[in-house]
């Protein structure tokens, strides 16, 4: 600072952080930027943090795709972990296919019907029914 500014009264060792005659404030302007960077920097990790599961599923590349993304997204608008935790549960442990063996099984059983032949069989004969015979209850 220079002497003709400074007011007769002040010291000549004045610390830099205080704010000018001019009205300037250095530390307020630093804090200030800190806050903000620090706001979005939270801000983006927090989104990047609910991003998670989906991003698993995504490279895991899971059947259940959707619902983790839904669950992620009622999560992140309700603010209720308990959806984060499921759709990060679903991503992690892939859940076992059981509707790819049962529809082997049955195209397997219709192949093998097809190709059975049926030799033409005599249906066995009709069984009179006697009006005056006891029946059994």
């Amino acid at each position: 600072m220079n002497t003709a500014e400074m007011h007769p009264m002040a010291t000549a060792h004045l610390p830099g952080y205080l704010p000018g005659a001019d009205g300037s404030d250095p530390l307020f302007v630093g804090v200030a930027a800190f806050t903000i960077a620090l706001i979005v920097f939270i801000g983006a990790m927090y989104f990047t943090l609910h991003a998670l599961p989906e991003r698993m599923a995504h490279h895991g590349n899971h059947t259940q795709f959707q619902v983790i993304g839904i669950l992620a997204l009622i999560a992140l608008f309700t603010h209720n972990n308990i959806f984060w935790v499921a759709a990060l549960l679903l991503a992690a442990f892939r859940l076992p296919d059981f509707l790819t063996p049962i529809q082997s099984m049955a195209s397997s059983l219709s192949g093998i019907l097809s190709r059975m032949s049926t030799p033409s069989e005599t249906p066995p004969p009709a069984r009179s029914v006697d009006p005056e015979a006891p029946r059994d209850v």
